[in-house]
């Protein structure tokens, strides 16, 4: 199924030019949900790697997906970000890994059209399929100097990291002749920074292979850096030759939303996998059977509706922010704050729900052949991430609504 598929995109793996005929949204979330079944096959293989097969990437860059966000002048679609999520959606439905990942490094492309154009040349003039990791902890030494920055150091977490040739890396630039700090991000070609494997042994989400990066003192030019102030004034170099709506909303919203996104269809994954348990489940002890457990059903049925009711806020946000967009109008930074924290609040609250269903399976969910087991363990090991905890964006909620600016600049 999966090779019928590849082969019905064939025309559309030639859109390497501005102009020439995209895929359509529907046709791309239809690609991605005819994966789930093979993604379900590979998860087991997936964790056990601690990392994403790469035939699992061949097939989502065949497929055009990460092609959603990039400009249409690199051969991307230029597409509404509600597209983005929902073949993020889809691939975490069969494998949350998978889908993580792709949140991850199918967001990059947008972030890569804010720079400066010199430096999407560098990475797209000779493969407009490349793929970018990231990790934007702010831990790198940097040392200015004429015409760019020295980079060092160790920074962790980086999702995909071994599919990829770049990577775009967070670091503070302290010399800024008394102003305050810079917070940057750094783009590398991966001649200049040592992927560290092995890095990577958590109880969830194992086949992100988030693993280390190392760099070891090598410049980089001012041209291929990116402010986060410029990314939080939605006022960036790339935007001059990028110049469609997409790119005019504020990076932040839509690179929270990619590491809280998968979320969803971790949570499909666990209401499936808690149905299907609950159609054979007799308790041993009991005699009392799962199906019949008023219980269990509350649970699921609070579990589907809740997240979709999470789902139709994600939607209406992106549409309200395009539509700002298309304006060119500036968007309250009440409502920049607002999105942030139910962002950051989603992965918190689908642990919670697959908490509850997990709870009531007895003995038959604690089995790690258990088909609930995994995406109870990724939603969990998900609320890690900085931007998943929505204690960070609560001070940010209440004083814009007050006319005060953010604490927390990156919403």
């Amino acid at each position: 199924m999966m090779e019928m598929m590849m082969a019905g995109v064939v025309a559309s793996q030639l859109a390497g030019a501005e102009g020439a005929v995209a895929p359509t949204p529907e046709s791309l979330v239809e690609r991605a949900r005819a994966m789930i079944p093979v993604l379900r096959e590979r998860a087991r293989a997936c964790t056990q790697a601690g990392d994403v097969p790469v035939e699992t990437v061949a097939e989502m860059k065949a497929a055009g997906f990460f092609r959603v966000l990039q400009p249409k002048r690199w051969g991307g679609y230029e597409m509404h970000p509600n597209v983005f999520f929902d073949i993020q959606k889809a691939l975490a439905e069969g494998c949350m890994s998978t889908g993580w990942i792709y949140g991850v490094l199918g967001c990059h492309p947008y972030e890569l059209a804010l720079f400066h154009d010199e430096a999407q040349r560098d990475v797209w003039a000779d493969d407009a399929d490349m793929l970018v990791s990231s990790t934007y902890q702010p831990v790198g030494k940097v040392e200015k100097t004429d015409g760019g920055f020295y980079l060092s150091g160790r920074w962790g977490f980086s999702s995909g990291s071994s599919h990829c040739g770049w990577v775009l890396l967070g670091a503070i630039n302290f010399d800024t002749d008394g102003g305050p700090p810079d917070m940057r991000t750094f783009l590398l070609p991966r001649s200049d920074y040592k992927v560290i494997e092995g890095t990577w042994d958590t109880f969830g989400l194992q086949g992100t292979g988030s693993f280390d990066i190392v760099v070891e003192r090598v410049f980089v030019p001012e041209y291929r850096t990116h402010r986060a102030a410029d990314g939080f004034a939605c006022k960036n170099p790339g935007q001059e030759a990028n110049n469609g709506p997409l790119y005019r909303m504020p990076w932040a919203q839509l690179f929270t939303r990619s590491v809280s996104s998968a979320a969803f269809g971790g949570v499909r994954a666990a209401i499936r996998a808690a149905i299907e348990i609950m159609q054979s489940r007799v308790s041993t002890n009991t005699g009392k059977a799962s199906k019949a457990d008023p219980n269990l059903h509350a649970a699921i049925a609070r579990a589907i509706a809740e997240a979709n009711e999470m789902e139709l806020a994600h939607r209406a946000t992106f549409n309200e922010l395009m539509d700002y967009a298309g304006r060119d109008e500036a968007i309250p930074m009440e409502r920049r704050a607002l999105f942030a924290y139910q962002s950051a609040s989603v992965v918190r609250r689908m642990a919670d729900l697959a908490d509850d269903m997990v709870k009531l399976l007895g003995g038959r969910a604690i089995y790690m052949t258990s088909p609930i087991l995994q995406p109870w363990l990724d939603l969990h090991a998900a609320r890690a991430h900085v931007a998943n905890d929505p204690a960070n964006r609560t001070s940010d909620v209440i004083g814009t609504m007050q006319g005060e600016p953010p604490a927390f600049t990156f919403i």
